[in-house]
C-alpha cells in the first residue's frame, strides 16, 4: 500500500482547512463590523447622499425614489425582492434559460409549438417566480425582525433618545432586510426628508402590511401627539401575536400543502422512472398529435388543481 498518497491527501485537506478557516474568519469579522448592505455601501461612498442614490439605484428607484419600470406591479415586485436591480444581466439570464429549456422540449416531443410555449412560459414566468420567491421570503424575514426593531426604537425613545436616532440604531445593529430599509429611512431624513415622509416611503418600498402599520402610527403620532414609546411597544405586542396566528395557521395548513406538493411531483417522478426503465414506452408515441395534446391538457389541468389548492390552504393573517 503506498503511504504518500495519503499524507498527500491528508496534507491537502489540512492546507484547504486551514485556508477556509482564515477565510471564514475574516469573513465573520467583516459580517460584524457591517451588519447590513447598506452599511458597506455607506463605507464606499463620500456622503449619505451618495449612499441614498446608490440604494435607491439597487431597489429598481431612480435619485428621487420613484420606480424606473413604467409597470407598476412589476416595479412593486422588483422593489418587494430586495435583488439588485440589473434589467439587462436578468434579460440575458432569462434568454439563455428560454432557450435551453425550449430546445430541451423540442428534443424530446420534436414540436416547434410545444417548444416556443416552453420559451416563452421560461422567459415569462420563471424570473416572475424567482421574484415573487425572494419577496415572499423577504417578506417573512421583515416580519420576524419587525418586533425586535420596535423594541430597540422604544428602548432608545424611554432613554431619550429623538425618533430619528432611534431609527438609526436599528439600522446600525440589525441585519438585512430591516436593517437596511430603516437605515434608508434614517438616511432620507439626514438627507432633508422629513419623519412621516420618509416612513410613508418606507411602507411603498416592502409593501408589508406590518411595516404599514408601524408608518400609520408613526404618522398619526405626528398629527395628533401622545406617547410615541407606549404606542410602539403595543404594536410590536400586536405584530408577535399576528406572527403566531401565522405560525398556527401555516400548521393547520401543512397537510393541504403537501398534499399538492405530492400530487404535482408524482406525475414527473413516475414519467423520468419509465423514460429510464422502458425509454421506448412513451418513445413509440410521442410524435402523435393526440398524445402531445394529452399530455398538454392534462398539464394545464394539473396547474388549475394546484390553482384551487392553493386558493384553499391560503388564509391571511
Amino acid at each position: 500500500m503506498d503511504y504518500s498518497v495519503i499524507l498527500y491527501v491528508l496534507a491537502f485537506a489540512s492546507a484547504y482547512l486551514a485556508v477556509r478557516s482564515i477565510l471564514d474568519f475574516g469573513r465573520e469579522v467583516a459580517d460584524k463590523s457591517l451588519v447590513n448592505e447598506r452599511l458597506k455601501i455607506q463605507a464606499k461612498t463620500d456622503s449619505v447622499s451618495q449612499a441614498v442614490i446608490e440604494l435607491r439605484r439597487k431597489r429598481g428607484l431612480d435619485e428621487d425614489g420613484k420606480r424606473r419600470l413604467s409597470i407598476e406591479w412589476l416595479g412593486t415586485l422588483v422593489m418587494r425582492s430586495g435583488l439588485t436591480f440589473r434589467p439587462y444581466a436578468w434579460g440575458v439570464m432569462a434568454q439563455i434559460l428560454g432557450c435551453v429549456i425550449g430546445v430541451a422540449v423540442y428534443y424530446y416531443t420534436t414540436s416547434l409549438m410545444f417548444s416556443f410555449c416552453a420559451f416563452v412560459l421560461s422567459l415569462v414566468g420563471i424570473p416572475i417566480l424567482i421574484l415573487k420567491h425572494c419577496a415572499s421570503r423577504r417578506d417573512r424575514k421583515l416580519g420576524e425582525q419587525l418586533p425586535d426593531g420596535l423594541e430597540i426604537i422604544v428602548r432608545s425613545l424611554q432613554a431619550g433618545h429623538p425618533v430619528p436616532t432611534a431609527v438609526a440604531l436599528v439600522g446600525r445593529e440589525l441585519p438585512d432586510p430591516l436593517g437596511s430599509e430603516f437605515g434608508m429611512v434614517a438616511d432620507e431624513i439626514s438627507y432633508g426628508s422629513n419623519l412621516e415622509e420618509a416612513v410613508r416611503k418606507l411602507a411603498e418600498r416592502t409593501q408589508h402590511p406590518d411595516v404599514g402599520l408601524f408608518a400609520a402610527n408613526v404618522r398619526l403620532q405626528a398629527k395628533t401627539g401622545g406617547n410615541l414609546g407606549e404606542l410602539l411597544a403595543i404594536n410590536a405586542r400586536t405584530i408577535r401575536q399576528r406572527q403566531k396566528m401565522r405560525l398556527k395557521v401555516k400548521a393547520a395548513s401543512s397537510e393541504g400543502r403537501m398534499s399538492a406538493l405530492i400530487l404535482t411531483a408524482a406525475p414527473f417522478v413516475m414519467l423520468g422512472v419509465m423514460h429510464m426503465m422502458t425509454p421506448y414506452f412513451y418513445a413509440d408515441v410521442i410524435h402523435e398529435p393526440l398524445i402531445q395534446w394529452g399530455l398538454g391538457g392534462a398539464f394545464v389541468w394539473m396547474m388549475i388543481g394546484n390553482f384551487v389548492m392553493r386558493k384553499m390552504i391560503q388564509f391571511k393573517v
